[in-house]
């Protein structure tokens, strides 16, 4: 099972992937963007990691505000999930609740971290929440 998260954002697109046995986050790396609306090539690259590492499903951050409402980004979030679904048929694509992933993310790696490790590290920190929920004993 190899799981892939995406932090989108309307510059970059943050990538983590879990190790094989579904347990571990890990950062992989950061697409850059050129228009907000422009996603083909990021999805082109995307289509390579998932070959690349074998991957079976998508997760996607969902940039939920506080207080449970939903904004602007998440009808970016939502538009980009679509197109996605589009050109990668076969492949699951779900919304993960990504609050506070990119405030985690600075935390670790520090405000004057390149922005693009900043992405990276959300994207696995949103991972990593998903995968604790899916490996939790209930």
């Amino acid at each position: 099972m190899g799981v892939m998260a995406l932090d989108f954002g309307d510059k970059t697109i943050g990538v983590a992937v879990s190790d094989p046995r579904g347990v571990v986050a890990m950062g992989i790396e950061t697409i850059g963007r050129r228009q907000p609306f422009g996603v083909n090539r990021s999805i082109s690259r995307i289509r390579e990691l998932v070959r690349l590492y074998n991957i079976t499903s998508i997760i996607v951050g969902y940039p939920k505000n506080m207080n449970n409402t939903e904004g602007e980004r998440c009808e970016a979030t939502l538009w980009f999930k679509e197109k996605l679904e589009r050109r990668l048929k076969n492949l699951p694509v779900s919304l993960w609740d990504e609050r506070l992933s990119t405030a985690a993310a600075l935390l670790t790696k520090g405000k004057t971290a390149d922005p693009s490790q900043i992405d990276t590290m959300a994207a696995a920190y949103i991972l990593q929440g998903f995968l604790d929920f899916l490996n939790q004993d209930f």
